[in-house]
């Protein structure tokens, strides 16, 4: 018998590629960094690519060459690198990789010549996020390095990419200035010599709302697991992670009674209280204490008191709740990761992230599990 459980449907994040897929005549590279936003890297991959992804996008090394050692080969970029990693690895292993100024190019030309092939790279120009990426000064250099690079037959330059910061505010001015600087960007590319077979800047939000900047590739992340990025807009998408647990003791208590660490929470009549093994220690927000939704016996609820590491607790009155009752923190009906994202003062991507971390198991659901 199961205490507590996330639970994930990979149909759904076939499904939600499927759709984005259908909204764009680019490639599909579907972001599966951070153990696929919590719902498990290596499933989650497998459903994408079900779903029409000819892509896999990761932040680290690491994570490429997990991909990698799964026996995945469908093209893979990894894009955060400090110094002195063992990047010959991931360029044997076909991995591409991303270099945002020359000190990181050169580090995958020495890895290139210890691998005896040719590194797989991207370029990334810094548009306006202030992140990572070449800023327009340096791009040029960057750009005349990498060209000589290609020339010798150390790297191939298979994608010159950005990366927007405000995409998920439609009609927002940032995003066509940043569409502009890259489209510069492109153009003193090509005037170097580099025209890569890849351009892309497209998150899941311009994925959804700006075709003008699908390019070659796009790189929906959240949006695969059936999160929106954009407020009060779903465009199809369903979410694949649910987070229940059983309840594991009920007691009554009088009015007045204080609840959890701190007594912030005093019941207010004779009520059941409803303790459930969950708590920050397992991806629940602390800053749920007091604001949490969570649905129990067809009501949603709210946590009473202050979350603990291992633990929370409802306030239920008078409704018959017994020990084994299965809650829903969230799910694809209500409440869902979203709510517990305005509950806490966060997104949803810190919702589900957070439970992928965490002790509590997953299940998988659906025909590619």
């Amino acid at each position: 018998m199961w205490q507590a459980e996330v639970r994930i449907d990979l149909d759904a994040i076939r499904d939600n590629v499927a759709t984005l897929r259908a909204r764009t005549t680019a490639e599909v590279m579907a972001v599966v960094k951070a153990d696929g936003y919590g719902h498990g890297m290596l499933p989650s991959a497998r459903a994408a690519l079900a779903g029409g992804a000819t892509w896999l996008g990761v932040a680290t090394l690491d994570e490429a060459l997990t991909l990698r050692r799964a026996g995945l080969t469908a093209p893979v970029l990894a894009w955060l690198q400090s110094p002195g990693l063992p990047l010959h690895d991931g360029v044997a292993a076909d991995v591409d990789l991303n270099a945002a100024g020359v000190a990181q190019l050169g580090e995958l030309v020495a890895a290139a010549r210890r691998a005896e092939r040719p590194a797989r790279v991207h370029l990334k120009l810094d548009t306006g996020l202030g992140r990572g990426g070449a800023t327009a000064a340096e791009w040029p250099v960057l750009l005349e390095a990498a060209a000589k690079a290609q020339a010798d037959g150390e790297i191939d330059v298979v994608g010159v990419w950005s990366h927007f910061a405000y995409a998920d505010v439609p009609g927002h001015e940032s995003v066509d200035r940043q569409l502009a600087a890259f489209a510069d960007g492109l153009a003193v590319a090509e005037r170097t010599g580099i025209t890569p077979r890849y351009r892309h800047i497209a998150n899941s939000a311009a994925t959804l709302t700006r075709p003008d900047a699908h390019y070659d590739l796009v790189r929906p992340g959240i949006a695969i697991y059936g999160l929106s990025p954009i407020e009060g807009e779903r465009y199809g998408l369903r979410p694949a992670m649910a987070a229940r647990a059983r309840v594991a003791l009920t007691k009554r208590v009088p009015a007045g009674h204080g609840v959890s660490y701190g007594l912030t929470y005093h019941t207010t009549r004779e009520t059941t209280l409803a303790l459930f093994p969950l708590g920050y220690g397992d991806g629940v927000p602390r800053h749920a204490s007091n604001s949490g939704p969570v649905e129990l016996g067809g009501k949603v609820r709210t946590v009473a008191g202050r979350v603990c590491m291992d633990q929370i607790v409802l306030d239920c009155g008078d409704d018959p709740v017994m020990p084994g009752d299965v809650a829903t923190l969230f799910g694809p009906d209500r409440p869902t990761a979203d709510d517990w994202a305005t509950a806490v003062g966060t997104i949803n991507y810190e919702i589900v992230t957070r439970f992928g971390g965490s002790r509590v198991p997953r299940v998988y659901d659906g025909e590619v599990a």
